[in-house]
């Protein structure tokens, strides 16, 4: 087993037994693949359950998808036990065998993140045996909250794709050019950085370079969406164009959030009062990250920012990032997180003027013993081109 895998498992163990969960069931696919390794890219949407069970100082077994079974034994050291369409019932009967074999009292599972027609069937299973089913959501999430020095050093790799993502999109912005060709110069762009950083060897095998998902970008008045994804429009003199990385800034299983937004040809004075003030808020808040910080107080700096500007008041300026899109802890207004070195965020300023335009920045960064560092290192000055 790979020393960091058996590190994370060994933490949940210690956390299990001082929250007296006797046994645990993960079927969220970032959770499986932080626990054990195994990235399966079919889940309840196909009918496709992937399960691991976590018991007490046992061997943790992973259920699977007999058509996904050589891929798991490639990718993870543990114990795989392999369920086919239409016999024994499937994935439910093994797993209602070790719920059985377990005697377990508690049985932890992620309840905002376990598929309904698994949770049926873990209650089910759990009411047999006169067990307690316990929301484990917290638990996981704070093994997760402070990241290794090796999870760093992808996440900062990860940071490169993005910065070659918007580089590549910004090359093809301008008037008359349709906003699909952006997106599709994003996805070449940061497929051709991913690769640079895999071999195709060892676990690289397993980490494909091709970004992926929908680009979410728009332009001109659409910009105050946000998260309209690109489409067939022109794009024209004078337009903002605002390029979203959130849902495809992805490597290796670490997902980054990063947004920019430029200008085709020129800028109305009013553009630029709004997107100097979402820097601002940006960077009020980064200001503010360090260990000891209070999360919603880096919050706080930000919309202050918004409010001396005559802006209204804003939605979270952060959030934790890492093998899933949002993580604990969050930047903003009822969060009493206290920061630590190691800890990720996204980190964003944005305004957005309704029928007009929108105007927003984000970066990835992490946190350092002396304050921050960026995970995305790209010009923030509004840029026209």
């Amino acid at each position: 087993m790979k020393p960091e895998i058996q590190n994370r498992l060994a933490a949940l163990n210690t956390s299990m037994q001082e929250s007296e969960v006797d046994q645990c069931v993960f079927s969220d696919a970032d959770t499986i693949v932080y626990l054990c390794g195994f990235a399966n890219y079919l889940g309840m949407e196909f009918g496709r359950a992937s399960l691991l069970v976590v018991a007490r100082g046992e061997e943790p077994v992973l259920i699977t998808p007999s058509q996904e079974a050589e891929m798991a034994r490639e990718m993870t050291s543990l114990r795989v036990h392999e369920w086919s369409d239409g016999i024994d019932d499937e994935w439910r009967k093994p797993l209602a065998a070790m719920i059985e074999r377990s005697n377990a009292k508690h049985i932890g599972y992620e309840i905002d993140k376990t598929h309904p027609a698994i949770a049926r069937n873990l209650q089910a299973a759990a009411d047999r045996r006169n067990a307690t089913l316990k929301d484990v959501t917290t638990l996981i999430g704070n093994l997760r909250v402070i990241k290794s020095e090796s999870e760093l050093a992808t996440m900062r790799q990860a940071g490169q794709v993005a910065v070659a993502m918007v580089e590549a999109g910004r090359a093809v912005i301008g008037a008359d050019a349709p906003e699909y060709e952006v997106a599709l110069a994003v996805i070449a762009g940061g497929t051709r950085k991913a690769a640079e950083f895999l071999d195709g060897t060892g676990d690289d095998v397993f980490s494909s370079p091709t970004i992926y998902n929908l680009q979410v970008m728009q332009s001109g008045h659409h910009t105050c969406m946000v998260h309209r994804r690109s489409s067939a429009r022109l794009m024209e003199q004078g337009d903002p164009v605002y390029l979203c990385f959130c849902g495809i800034a992805n490597f290796k299983h670490f997902k980054l959030g990063f947004d920019r937004e430029f200008w085709i040809g020129s800028v109305t004075d009013e553009e630029v009062h709004a997107y100097e003030t979402a820097v601002k808020a940006q960077q009020a808040a980064l200001v503010e990250i360090r260990p000891g910080a209070i999360a919603k107080e880096v919050h706080a700096a930000a919309e202050q920012v918004y409010v001396d500007a005559g802006f209204g008041t804003a939605y979270r300026t952060g959030r934790a990032i890492g093998y899933s899109f949002l993580e604990m802890p969050e930047l903003k207004r009822d969060d009493d997180t206290v920061l630590e070195a190691g800890m990720t965020f996204a980190v964003d300023g944005g305004i957005g003027v309704p029928q007009k335009f929108g105007a927003r920045i984000g970066d990835s960064i992490e946190v350092t013993d002396t304050g921050f560092s960026y995970l995305t290192n790209y010009p923030r000055e509004l840029a026209v081109v």
